[in-house]
């Protein structure tokens, strides 16, 4: 056997080992989430606890939305706004 043989075959062998190692870790993550769920299904106020991981599912949106959408103003519109509320506190002009 080569050397690149012997390479190539070591590249499969962690390409697979790492393949495996995430299949247990998904499996036991579905695991382990099936076992909350039905946790979940047992408990008497599941209705309230569905309206508040509604809520706060929602808030979470929105921030987020927030986050990635909203353009914060113009510097110099910020700026002008802030001369006329002083202007306004000294009793000058606006």
């Amino acid at each position: 056997m080569t050397d690149a043989t012997r390479r190539g075959s070591g590249r499969d062998e962690r390409a697979v080992l790492l393949v495996a190692g995430l299949a247990d870790l998904a499996v036991s993550t579905v695991g382990s989430a099936v076992g909350g769920l039905r946790a979940l299904l047992g408990r008497s106020d599941t209705a309230d606890l569905v309206r508040d991981v509604e809520g706060d599912l929602k808030a979470r949106g929105r921030l987020a939305l927030d986050r990635y959408t909203r353009v914060p103003p113009a510097h110099l519109e910020v700026l002008a706004q802030h001369v006329k509320a002083r202007r306004a506190a000294d009793g000058g002009d606006v």
